[in-house]
């Protein structure tokens, strides 16, 4: 079983030996190397929400569990951050700025589907929007580069793309029952 309290440890001296995400990458896979330790440490998921299970100006690690057919609208992190699946699976969908647009508008660039187990590194710069397009819960953790709650990020409204702040509360909403 994952041991979580050596798992934030893990990460907190990754960011320590490393402020990219590559040594917080290495240690996310080896958590999720087998996602029932995962489970077995967590629990299954019953509900949807955010648990901080660890937070800090230079990181935060958080346990997700999104409700069925869930979209979170295009969004950016202003950090790095590490997805790793341990239940259901999360369809990204990868945006860029439309250059010289005034309004920040945004396109598509790219997609991924991650599914238990896998582990997926975002980049600073990063905009994406996630879906859970499957009947049941997903479970997730990441692990960001920063305080997640804390940081001024952006998010562009679904239908006409456009850019406006982040409200973290409304972010928590979306993943409440």
């Amino acid at each position: 079983m994952l041991d979580i309290d050596r798992f934030i440890s893990d990460c907190i001296e990754a960011v320590e030996q490393d402020p990219t995400h590559g040594a917080a990458l290495e240690v996310m896979q080896r958590a999720l190397s087998d996602p029932s330790d995962v489970v077995a440490a967590l629990g299954e998921p019953t509900k949807p929400g955010i648990t901080a299970l660890y937070q800090s100006p230079k990181l935060t690690i958080i346990n997700l569990a999104w409700k069925p057919s869930t979209t979170v609208p295009p969004h950016n992190h202003e950090m790095w951050a590490v997805i790793g699946l341990y239940g259901g699976r999360e369809d990204n969908i990868f945006w860029r700025r439309v250059k010289d647009h005034p309004d920040g508008i945004i396109e598509a660039a790219g997609a991924q589907a991650l599914s238990t187990g896998d582990v997926c590194p975002l980049g600073r710069d990063i905009i994406h929007s996630v879906t859970n397009p499957i009947p049941r819960l997903t479970g997730a953790l990441h692990i960001y580069g920063g305080d997640f709650f804390e940081a001024e990020r952006s998010e562009w409204e679904a239908e006409r793309l456009t850019e406006h702040k982040l409200d973290i509360e409304e972010v928590r909403a979306r993943f409440a029952d």
